[in-house]
């Protein structure tokens, strides 16, 4: 039988949306084919806590990191000594030198406009540009889960709109609306919630736009006198201490909770006792964030950039990231308006039927058997 191979060395939510991506499409396929085998690469501690769920799944230790020199040769070397007849690779890094058939899902291409501290040298974005070419040159067929990152795939790096196949991503069941509210109560009294908040969820990275919603904030608190806090989740990172800056110069930094990486219990929580989810980011490659608040009955408010007008469709209001007026007077519009406010919770909750982990798992696995037959 075909033997395919998937680096799921990204696996798990601590590795935000790559991370969930590669842990559902895995559980789902694996689910809907028990005749293929499949040898998925694991790093620590997934490894040893990843349980297969049936005797054609094959789970390989691996200790090389990715975005590493050791990628290119440790990884190249463990990859090719079980000889694939197909690996998928979740994100554009991969060894260059690999000769089988690939695949690979390209999420976006941020670091082209957004490079962040990782990129910050020239080998470093030497790296990049050398790497995601040689992928999209090399993969028989990309995956990415927006039209958005379809055409800029086409129109930055050339690839032919025909190789490349846009399969949308899924919510996960526990993103739901919780009617026990003592069980919201515990953990806003646990995180010092003490009053209606916005909320936003993220990686600390400067394309999402932390500094433009904390000014934002000061404009609802000074311009439109509103008492709300802001509560900012996702793990801190010391590369970007610009973002823990403007929390600590904002007038209204009482009134910040920062509960840094938060679990998928109480980050359901949070998304339920929020009055209202806000997107400021400049990019995103699909926003799976605000269809998740969606799921969870809370409205959204959300940059106009990027794919998010396309993902969240009629059900967020939107406004232009780069003025901080705009963002301000689209928070406090749907904050004031019940009505609204109400709308956008129904199309919110019609919005998210739209998107399927089954399905997107179902399109890959197709794919999959298509590119195996070539």
């Amino acid at each position: 039988m075909p033997k395919i191979g998937i680096d799921a060395r990204m696996y798990g939510k601590s590795q935000s949306g790559i991370g969930t991506y590669v842990k559902q499409i895995t559980s789902h396929i694996f689910e809907l084919d028990k005749k293929n085998d499949y040898y998925i690469f694991l790093m620590e501690p997934n490894y040893s806590q990843f349980q297969e769920p049936h005797p054609k799944i094959h789970k390989i230790k691996t200790a090389v990191p990715w975005y590493s020199y050791r990628e290119q040769t440790e990884f190249l070397t463990q990859i090719n000594k079980y000889k694939l007849d197909l690996i998928h690779f979740p994100h554009f890094n991969a060894p260059i030198f690999y000769q089988g058939k690939r695949l690979h899902t390209i999420h976006d291409i941020t670091p082209k406009f957004f490079p962040g501290h990782k990129q910050k040298s020239y080998w470093r974005r030497l790296a990049y540009n050398l790497t995601i070419k040689n992928s999209l040159a090399k993969s028989e067929k990309i995956i990415t889960v927006s039209s958005w990152t379809k055409k800029g795939l086409s129109k930055y790096y050339f690839v032919k709109p025909e190789k490349i196949e846009v399969f949308y991503l899924g919510v996960e069941p526990q993103f739901k609306i919780i009617e026990n509210y003592d069980k919201i109560k515990a953990l806003k009294d646990k995180h010092k919630i003490t009053k209606p908040y916005l909320f936003f969820v993220s990686a600390w990275r400067n394309h999402k736009n932390f500094e433009g919603l904390i000014k934002a904030f000061a404009l609802l608190k000074e311009k439109y006198h509103l008492d709300y806090q802001l509560v900012l989740a996702g793990q801190e990172d010391p590369y970007y201490p610009n973002i823990e800056q403007a929390i600590k110069e904002s007038k209204h930094n009482n009134d910040i909770i920062v509960p840094g990486f938060i679990n998928d219990h109480e980050l359901t929580l949070l998304y339920n006792g929020a009055k209202l989810f806000v997107i400021p980011s400049f990019y995103e490659g699909f926003g799976l964030i605000g269809l998740e608040a969606m799921a969870c009955g809370t409205p959204v408010a959300a940059s106009n950039s990027a794919c998010l007008p396309e993902i969240l469709s009629q059900a967020a209001l939107y406004f232009n990231p780069y003025n901080i007026g705009e963002m301000a007077a689209t928070i406090n519009k749907i904050l004031t308006d019940q009505k609204l406010e109400a709308q956008l919770i129904v199309q919110g909750l019609k919005q998210i039927k739209k998107f399927s982990w089954q399905n997107c798992a179902q399109k890959t696995w197709q794919l999959y058997q298509e590119l195996i037959k070539q």
